[in-house]
């Protein structure tokens, strides 16, 4: 399938730069089959019933971007994958200038020497700390890594340590966060427990692969990022549960819709799951598990946009998106969000 069907054109003012305060006065474009209705954020108690399920990712962002040196020379690195206790890939700006066995010095605490450059663009990096030691030091020295469409000057701003963490975040490992999870409050989880809304969590580790863009002009070609991601049999168990019984199962964001599919057999038992996917969802994918998702606006020609065109059609979400950008929903990860009513099977390519 050619890349180029996912694209659109967004002006640049329709991208958020801060979320909305409070977070429950953002927008929400409630996408059904055969129409669209817009509430905002503070409306899902009455749109989420008793019979559906919300499944979260309680994974944790790491404030994963870094400044350094090396000789004279001044480095932006923000950690990509993690390889090891010690080892990770880095996205580096101006990564061609580094040299295998380069030492890069970040503090008096923490330095990482050069093992490797792959055709990808990441760079491997072994730090002298590891484990706990060194996610201890990333917290004292590192900000939040935010996508590059988000402005913020050399240093992030605080506000950004509480803004793109989601209030349930709980296992470290994420270097991007799972940004449909942002929009969900103390008090509207609290409301939405005392209607007896059936609540699971499940990690994935959002990776740095989420900011790459789709280079190749056909889908076929495109190699997925791989993600680690835990769900366990207790949960596992509660969700088939939960399905056999008839009740609606929403992923909140599309990481927990990636690796709900992911365990899914095919004849529709989640199982549980510990390991790497790398599942690459587009038009034609036949959902095992989900019946409904909620996921912000996402950028043009991605994957996450490929993804919700399979689970809602192409047609559908272009003009979705086309009807948000009229009516002023800011786009992407302090934005505002969808919830998506799923179509057709028979229909999802068109």
């Amino acid at each position: 399938m050619k890349t180029d069907i996912f694209t659109f054109d967004l002006p640049e003012d329709c991208i958020a730069n801060e979320p909305a305060t409070p977070r429950e006065s953002a927008q929400l474009l409630h996408i059904f089959p055969d129409h669209l209705e817009d509430k905002h954020i503070s409306d899902l108690i009455d749109l989420i019933h008793k019979d559906d399920v919300l499944v979260f990712n309680d994974t944790k962002v790491i404030p994963a971007r870094i400044y350094g040196t090396r000789g004279q020379a001044h480095i932006e690195c923000t950690l990509f994958k993690q390889i090891d206790l010690s080892q990770w890939d880095c996205l580096i700006k101006n990564a061609r200038r580094l040299k295998i066995t380069d030492l890069i010095i970040f503090s008096n605490e923490l330095t990482a020497l050069v093992l490797d450059k792959n055709p990808e663009g990441s760079v491997r990096l072994q730090f002298n700390q590891k484990g706990a030691v060194l996610m201890a030091t990333l917290a004292k020295i590192g900000i939040m890594p935010l996508p590059p469409y988000i402005k913020r000057p050399t240093g992030g701003i605080e506000t950004d340590k509480k803004n793109y963490q989601t209030v349930f975040a709980k296992y470290e490992g994420a270097v991007a966060a799972p940004t449909a999870g942002l929009h969900w409050t103390e008090t509207l989880l609290k409301k939405l427990k005392e209607k007896g809304v059936q609540m699971e969590f499940l990690t994935l580790h959002v990776g740095g692969g989420t900011f790459l863009p789709v280079k190749v002009d056909d889908t076929d070609k495109h190699k997925m990022h791989a993600e680690f991601g835990i769900i366990t049999p207790q949960t596992a168990h509660r969700l088939n549960a939960a399905k056999q019984q008839g009740k609606k199962i929403i992923a909140v964001g599309t990481t927990s819709l990636r690796l709900l599919e992911s365990a899914t057999d095919s004849f529709g038992v989640l199982h549980p799951f510990e390991g790497e996917t790398d599942i690459f969802i587009t038009p034609g994918y036949h959902f095992k598990f989900i019946d409904k998702m909620f996921t912000n606006f996402h950028l043009s020609g991605s994957t996450l946009f490929m993804l919700v065109c399979a689970f809602a059609g192409i047609d559908r979400m272009k003009s979705a998106y086309q009807h948000a950008i009229r009516k002023n929903y800011r786009f992407f990860s302090y934005g505002d969000a969808c919830l998506i009513e799923k179509k057709s099977d028979k229909n999802t390519s068109k």
